[in-house]
């Protein structure tokens, strides 16, 4: 499985897994299913029991094609309906756990999952899906040509990336900061004190949290106040520096 690295509009690198070639196809196939059996439906109704094929037969033809595609339509368009009602899912997609992500970071929008829609004449209905098949497997980020032509990308949501997971923090907007000075670290600063900071509270590891303050107070200058613990001025740092980031 691929590896995607998508970039947030905090600046922020998320890793994603791509979704396999084989949950694809098996989302593909349940959609299929899905349309497949809205056919048998509308036949058994319209065609057969109301008798909608005798109606369409006194029809001029051009009545007759506007008529059957009104009927086919929800088929045509279930693909980029589903996407875009349920922001990169169809229902096979929603049973597979996968979705259609930008990989950029922004959220996909209606003109990529129209351009994914366009782009399935050639990616699927062409020789079967074959060419679909030969661009996923061959492509680093696991996109068919309709993934590319929109900047887009199908993840595997088994393994979803959360706020824990990045140097985010959840904020709220009467949020009051502590320490300025906060602003010296970097991202990359603020991953390892994060990922060392939960490691150590998870083992209750007092001596690396006191470790953790002394080094943050020796790049920065900052100097803890007297109440509260290791762990309270290390969780302060952290939101701290979201706030002055998401805010500057």
């Amino acid at each position: 499985m691929s590896e995607l690295t998508i970039n947030t509009t905090q600046n922020v690198n998320i890793n994603f897994t791509a979704a396999t070639v084989g949950d694809r196809i098996l989302a593909c196939l349940i959609d299929l299913a899905i349309k497949t059996a809205y056919y048998i439906v509308i036949y058994g109704v319209f065609f057969y029991w109301l008798g909608m094929d005798q109606i369409l037969g006194r029809m001029d033809d051009w009545s007759r094609i506007a008529v059957v595609l009104i009927f086919f339509l929800p088929v045509m368009l279930y693909s980029i309906t589903l996407e875009s009602l349920f922001e990169g899912q169809s229902f096979g997609k929603k049973l597979l756990r996968i979705k259609v992500v930008k990989i950029d970071g922004y959220q996909a929008s209606f003109g990529d999952y129209l351009i994914r829609w366009f782009f399935r004449i050639i990616d699927i209905s062409m020789l079967n899906g074959m060419v679909a098949l030969i661009a996923i497997i061959s492509s680093k980020k696991s996109q068919r040509l309709g993934d590319m032509t929109a900047g887009t990308a199908v993840i595997t949501l088994r393994n979803k990336v959360t706020i824990n997971s990045t140097i985010l923090e959840d904020i709220g907007q009467e949020y009051v900061p502590v320490y300025p000075l906060v602003i010296k670290l970097s991202d990359n600063d603020m991953r390892i004190i994060k990922d060392t900071f939960q490691f150590a509270r998870a083992k209750n590891d007092l001596e690396t949290m006191e470790k953790l303050r002394l080094k943050i107070e020796a790049v920065t200058g900052i100097k803890k106040q007297l109440s509260g613990t290791n762990a309270d001025f290390i969780n302060t740092i952290l939101k701290d520096y979201n706030y002055y980031t998401q805010n500057m």
